[in-house]
């Protein structure tokens, strides 16, 4: 398709939406793109040059210049939204400047994005000799046009140079892997993984194949493997760039649907990601692999710690700074020796060499029922070792052995969860849970339990039915088979049941209640299980994401903790969070006076006690952008109020204070339009959480009177939003609710806001009738906003 030009002849131009309506999915969408640019920038060239397009295929081709592909274009991987890199190559004598602008401005005109260069032979070579993106680059060139032999000479003197110079260009190689992964996340076991950079994507698979044009580097199974996940990655970006019209190679929630749908993956959106995870983990292992034999290749003798191997245990030894199976060992009779050498190879830092892989592959046998003697100590000792140990569990899962120890394991593996709140698939955050335990091994009486009872207590995920009394069901099966007697067996149960009452209750329950204890205490039932709770919360948050866990949570999880170890006998310990109200708090209060005072994180305002007071401050700090983690309030006899608000700032930077009380006195004295403001601030407001959810939970209320002798708490259950603490405030004064004390807790782009309230007569909401319509209200203003 061409237009007219200027000059008289015709600019020939691409039709990027009838090019992608005509090609099939996955990779025949990345061939006929590809093939259709090679097409116009054919043209393009034939034109520039003073040629015939529409003759220029049949026609000779011009000597001494030519128009070259390289990087993705050139191994012809280019995807809708991709650059286009560019080569013209030119003999010194050609002055290819004309032609260089003839070919570059209708590119631009396009909107395409273009990556371009204009050298001769000698200057890329030079260029490629010193520059690791330059050489790399020539690897992967490609003749779109113009004079092959130039085109020839230059890819085979650029592979001999890379390859000549082979020992300091995987030094070079070796050292930007690790660079990158240093700053990027695993496409594996991310929410939405960048397809390229992360580790585990393409990039990665570029950079062992060019390790492998300078050293053969890859083992003989390693090819088909990564193979077969490039094809597979390249297919899903391809498609992303359809479905999202962007440049962006972050596979968001919101176009994972899109791109299944395209790709036909069974299983939808969670079948998609699910393979990606695969072929990334495949790929990330692998590369592993490969970099750290090039690491041992470049040291040279030196890599070898020299002398006889040593025995590092029963059928183990290290040797080469590997660790290896003996000649007597025996995985068929000794399974349990893959979870040993696992541990050994983590407490080492270095791994379990490929050989000693195969032979587990090919040996191991099953647990069975009973697992062996020794089978779960070593299991407990692997992931005691720490964070080092998942790596080794992710070799032995790689070769298949860790399904056969643990076939449970499987409808978790790979498992995507596809919500804001959660970092990683459901399998990496048991490993991370599990190791994390280690930091808190030193609080407990049995350590054992509390390592597996990370590594179990979402098990149940991926089974049909609610995953905490799947995995009850589980375990209760499991222990005795891991040799665990009754008593063990119903603790670590009862980990599973109860894995997350101790934030649940921390962040939406009032702790200076002694309800709330007293609540937990019974549910727990001993001191061990207690203290066992709380060291599964602390890793299993830390490993969810950094929403989960913070300074704030941890201080209240510590003070519920404390407070129900008393009610289970144990001798009162020091306070971390302080009761509320405090000494200071009551004189503020009986000075009568107007204050607005903010301080840290913690806002307090002594305002006449009036319906819509919280509202009112709700909403002027929502204007700041300030997150509310928790909201006390009190009231003295005579009509005045104490409102003490925690907030949580959106950077690191201090709580702009002076603005945020300014804004705070006005809301008090009727000095602030509040809701056209919070209006006009949320259409230019940018979520708090970028990742949402692809597919949102329904707004819903609860109602628990068995939580606190004094007040009906209301949980509300929503989407966040600017304002919307405000919101169900507003909601709650219009049915004349008294808000004693609330605490919100932010769950990725889910909020689950507590609130203790009473009604106008000062107590309990019993009534059904006046409950469905506080419910009623409350998800008006929910849904309606």
């Amino acid at each position: 398709m061409t237009a007219p030009a200027t000059d008289g002849s015709s600019v020939p131009t691409l039709d990027p939406e009838a090019v992608m309506a005509a090609a099939g999915p996955g990779l025949d969408l990345v061939t006929t793109w590809t093939r259709a640019v090679d097409r116009w920038v054919a043209a393009l060239f034939a034109r520039a040059v003073g040629a015939d397009p529409t003759t220029a295929a049949v026609a000779p081709p011009p000597s001494g210049i030519a128009l070259l592909a390289v990087g993705g274009y050139g191994r012809g991987q280019l995807c809708p939204a991709s650059d286009l890199d560019l080569l013209l190559l030119h003999a010194k004598a050609i002055d290819a400047k004309p032609i260089a602008e003839a070919l570059w401005y209708p590119i631009w005109d396009a909107g395409v994005k273009l990556g371009h260069s204009v050298r001769t032979p000698k200057d890329a070579l030079g260029l490629a000799a010193d520059d690791l993106d330059t050489a790399t680059a020539l690897l992967d060139v490609r003749l779109l046009a113009g004079d092959p032999l130039l085109a020839d000479a230059l890819a085979r003197e650029a592979a001999a140079q890379w390859e000549k110079r082979g020992k300091r260009w995987l030094g070079k190689l070796a050292d930007s892997v690790a660079a990158r992964h240093a700053k990027a996340d695993e496409v594996a076991f991310l929410l939405e993984p960048d397809l390229k950079l992360a580790r585990g994507g393409l990039r990665d698979i570029h950079a062992v194949r060019w390790a492998e044009r300078a050293r053969q580097v890859l083992l003989d199974d390693d090819h088909a493997s990564i193979d077969e996940a490039e094809a597979d990655l390249l297919a899903v970006r391809a498609e992303l760039h359809r479905a999202s019209g962007r440049t962006s190679d972050v596979l968001t929630l919101d176009q994972q649907d899109a791109v299944a749908e395209a790709l036909g993956v069974d299983g939808g959106a969670d079948g998609l990601m699910a393979m990606v995870a695969e072929r990334a983990r495949t790929v990330a292992w692998r590369s592993d692999e490969t970099w750290h034999r090039v690491r041992a290749m470049l040291a040279g003798p030196s890599w070898s710690m020299g002398g006889r191997p040593r025995e590092i245990g029963p059928g183990l030894e290290l040797r080469d700074r590997e660790v290896h199976l003996t000649a007597a060992a025996d995985p068929a009779t000794d399974p349990a020796i893959a979870l040993r050498a696992a541990a050994a190879a983590a407490r080492l830092e270095t791994r379990i060499d490929r050989a000693s892989l195969e032979r587990l592959a090919a040996e191991t046998t099953a647990f069975g029922d009973p697992w062996p003697a020794g089978a779960r100590e070593a299991l407990v000792d692997l992931l005691s070792v720490g964070p080092a140990a998942i790596a080794q569990i992710e070799a032995l899962d790689q070769v298949g052995v860790w399904l056969r120890l643990l076939p449970l394991w499987a409808p978790v593996r790979n498992r995507p969860q596809r919500n804001a709140y959660h970092r990683f698939t459901v399998d990496r955050h048991l490993l991370e849970t599990a190791t994390g335990t280690v930091e808190m091994i030193d609080t407990v009486d049995r350590p054992d339990l509390l390592v597996l009872g990370g590594l179990l207590h979402d098990i149940g995920k991926g089974r049909p039915g609610d995953h905490t009394e799947v995995g009850m069901e589980l375990v209760a099966v499991l222990g005795p088979q891991m040799g665990l007697d009754a008593d063990d067996t119903a603790t670590l149960v009862d980990m599973v049941r109860h894995h997350l009452l101790l934030p649940d209750v921390a962040t939406r329950r009032d702790l200076d209640d002694p309800a709330t204890a007293e609540g937990v205490a019974a549910r727990v039932g001993s001191l061990r299980t207690l203290r066992l709770l709380h060291g599964l919360t602390v890793a299993d948050s830390q490993a969810t994401g950094p929403a989960a866990w913070g300074s704030w949570k941890a201080g209240l999880v510590t003070t519920l903790v404390e407070r129900t170890a008393v009610v289970l006998g144990a001798a009162p310990g020091g306070e971390t969070a302080l009761p509320f109200p405090s000494a200071e708090h009551r004189a503020l209060l009986a000075a009568r006076q107007q204050r607005v005072q903010g301080e840290g994180e913690v806002l307090t305002v002594v305002a006449p006690d009036r319906p819509g007071l919280l509202r009112r401050v709700a909403g002027a700090v929502a204007l700041h952008d300030l997150g509310v983690l928790a909201v006390d309030a009190i009231s003295s006899d005579d009509g005045w109020a104490l409102e003490r608000i925690t907030v949580e700032p959106p950077s690191s930077d201090p709580v702009p204070w002076a603005r945020v009380t300014a804004s705070v006195e006005a809301a008090l004295d009727g000095r602030l339009a509040l809701r056209a403001r919070l209006a006009e601030r949320a259409r230019t407001h940018r979520p708090r959480n970028r990742i949402r959810s692809a597919h949102q939970a329904p707004n819903e209320v609860r109602f628990d009177n068995e939580a606190s002798r004094h007040a009906t708490v209301v949980e509300v259950h929503a989407t966040d939003a600017l304002g919307l603490l405000e919101r169900i405030c507003r909601a709650l004064g219009e049915m004349d609710l008294d808000v004693r004390s609330a605490k919100v807790q932010t769950l990725g782009d889910r909020v689950v806001d507590a609130f203790y309230v009473r009604g106008p007569d000062g107590a309990k909401l019993t009534d059904e009738a006046h409950l469905r319509e506080v419910e009623r209200s409350l998800l008006h203003a929910l849904d309606s906003e």
